[in-house]
């Protein structure tokens, strides 16, 4: 199984991150997709999402898993929420992505789903979460930072493990996140074409950047 998912890591094409701060929570990804790790599929496609009014959702691996990943989330969150006549935390939220990711990926079949999520938001006492669920259905909660399974990833890490600290505020989480994606979009095949950023604060989830990463040509002489 650590075979199958390191090799994936060449696969994925993706960069996403996720930075704990003393205020909150940073959540940001690229939006390259790439198909049989060689083509470029599409240049504007948001692998951060919102998907519902305390939860952020990023995600690396296959499009079509991920995005069927994102509609069971969204539903059985609300069915759990219409049952319990409360809102899940967001542990419960992380838990119940491992709990799908983990059934998925032992099911028979001619294609394997394997996606790696990073969950994060506020809880109803306005406390804010980060987790981590890698593809094989493991579960952590982030204390600092985590890249996921993304192609991206040994970049990503290798600029937070240098420049990250603790207590780090989401002003300077925001800006760390933009360099770490700038180093990554850099670097790796598989990553480029836009940035997204959200914050996730006890007032709530706002994108604070959404940008494209145009090609320019110039003369060298």
């Amino acid at each position: 199984m650590d075979n199958k998912i390191g090799k994936n890591i060449l696969r994925t094409g993706t960069t996403i991150l996720g930075i704990t701060c003393k205020d909150g929570i940073i959540m940001a990804g690229d939006r390259q997709v790439t198909g049989g790790g060689s083509i470029v599929m599409q240049k504007n496609f948001q692998k951060v999402n919102k998907i519902n009014d305390y939860l952020v959702v990023s995600w690396t691996g296959g499009v079509a898993d991920a995005l069927m990943l994102t509609k069971l989330i969204n539903a059985e969150l609300r069915l759990k929420e219409l049952k319990s006549k409360r809102r899940p935390s967001i542990k419960e939220a992380a838990n119940l992505v491992a709990m799908i990711t983990f059934k998925n990926i032992r099911q028979p079949s001619v294609i394997p789903s394997i996606v790696g999520t990073l969950i994060a938001g506020f809880n109803e006492d306005k406390s804010f979460e980060l987790y981590s669920i890698e593809p094989a259905g493991g579960v952590y909660k982030v204390e600092d930072y985590d890249a996921s399974f993304g192609s991206g990833m040994p970049y990503v890490l290798g600029l937070l493990e240098r420049s990250y600290k603790k207590d780090i505020k989401v002003k300077e989480g925001i800006k760390l996140a933009i360099e770490a994606l700038k180093s990554s979009t850099q670097r790796d095949v598989g990553s480029g074409y836009g940035i997204d950023v959200f914050q996730i604060t006890k007032e709530g989830i706002k994108q604070v950047i959404k940008q494209k990463i145009l090609p320019e040509y110039k003369d060298n002489f």
